[in-house]
């Protein structure tokens, strides 16, 4: 019993500080960040638009979803650089 709560305690450690990491890339970044959610606040009216914008509210969505990811990637690259 002991070994499994320090595995979890462990992890919950490990996602919290990743997390911590996450949000100092932001603030360093806010510009970065601004964007992400505001592909984030996008690609959740596409969703929820009840039309398809003429035909482009699929590719809309898959090219928002990659761009968030790329900017996500973005952020973790300096995570890693500014921590050298």
């Amino acid at each position: 019993m002991k070994f499994i709560s320090g595995v979890v305690l462990g992890a919950v450690l490990s996602v919290g500080a990743w997390t911590l990491s996450a949000q100092n890339e932001r603030a360093m970044h806010p510009r970065l960040a601004a964007a992400i959610e505001a592909l984030r606040d996008a690609r959740a009216y596409l969703a929820e638009a009840p039309h398809d914008f003429g035909g482009h509210k699929a590719a809309a969505m898959r090219a928002t979803d990659e761009a968030i990811k790329q900017l996500n990637f973005a952020l973790q690259y300096r995570g890693r650089e500014d921590r050298k």
